[in-house]
């Protein structure tokens, strides 16, 4: 067949690839620990500011904010179980994939969610570390695709390491044609 000839010809659905069949890399469970970490630490620091608050000695707080010091502390402590109970499940379901042509991740616990992001259409990657991810040895590789302004997805969790070794991958695979 002329490669210049233009065609569609109907795909057969029954040969495509199962996406089920992709072997898929979980993330570090560190990357589990420390959002575990970092909301309990967040549940645990504005329930002590409001405590503070609520129980200093110099003056005598208002009627109001000493009703609602309870309701606040229950729905403090209900969303950060709620967080924690949901990092707790979801965490260990972020997987990603790398191959010839494409990325993919894997993620969500009530909303599963597949990204798959070719190569070619790469604009640039960035490796990020925040200072907890610092502390807890960890980096996300942020992927950017050619025409949009934010990240196409991220893949969180990853050993500095592996964030470095599938940045260079994509960066020596990224100019490749598409076979």
């Amino acid at each position: 067949m002329d490669p210049t000839t233009y065609t569609n010809q109907p795909v057969a659905l029954a040969a495509l690839p199962d996406i089920r069949e992709l072997e898929t890399v979980p993330i570090s469970p560190r990357y589990r620990i420390l959002n575990l970490l970092t909301w309990a630490a967040i549940m645990l620091g504005l329930c002590l500011i409001l405590s503070a608050l609520r129980f200093q000695p110099w003056f005598t707080p208002p009627e109001p904010f000493i009703l609602a010091y309870p309701v606040a502390i229950g729905i403090i402590i209900s969303v950060g179980l709620v967080n924690l109970v949901y990092h707790w499940l979801a965490d260990p379901l972020i997987r990603y994939a790398v191959r010839e042509q494409d990325l993919v991740l894997q993620r969500g616990l009530f909303f599963r969610v597949l990204v798959c992001q070719p190569i070619l259409r790469v604009q640039h990657i960035e490796l990020k570390r925040g200072p907890l991810e610092r502390l807890a040895g960890l980096a996300r590789l942020q992927v950017f695709s050619a025409g949009g302004s934010a990240h196409t997805f991220e893949v969180p969790g990853l050993t500095p390491r592996r964030a470095a070794q599938l940045r260079q991958f994509i960066l020596d695979h990224k100019e490749l044609d598409a076979r």
